[in-house]
């Protein structure tokens, strides 16, 4: 899986502080609106994956690897595909995402989306 195969999808979630414009989180969501995409944003104020609506199955991990990995574990459906920026990864991520069968890619949606 590729960054660009990620975004091939146009409802994506955005984990992390969308809400920051001093945040990496931020730029990623508004490049995507931008860009045609529909966001769902989990942040601190909306800090459960379990309510993202139907249609969401690609994430994109902008937080600390243990939220991320808290995250992965509570996502009560099926993701098609994870996104894992720089900073956000972590061995145990990359395990947790193997063992579970979910594509993943260690990459940059902001530098994917300039690019294209």
């Amino acid at each position: 899986m590729t960054v660009n195969d990620a975004l091939k999808e146009k409802n994506i979630i955005v984990a992390g502080d969308t809400g920051n414009p001093e945040k990496y989180a931020y730029h990623i969501k508004k490049a995507l609106l931008e860009n045609g995409y529909h966001v769902y944003e989990v942040n601190k104020s909306n800090p459960e994956i379990s309510k993202v609506p139907e249609g969401f199955h690609i994430l994109d991990l902008v937080v600390n690897p243990k939220r991320g990995l808290e995250l992965l574990s509570s996502c009560p459906f099926v993701l098609s595909g994870v996104v894992i920026q720089p900073g956000a990864g972590g061995d145990e991520i990359r395990s947790y995402l193997e063992k579970k069968g979910i594509p993943y890619v260690d990459g940059c949606v902001l530098k994917a989306l300039s690019e294209s």
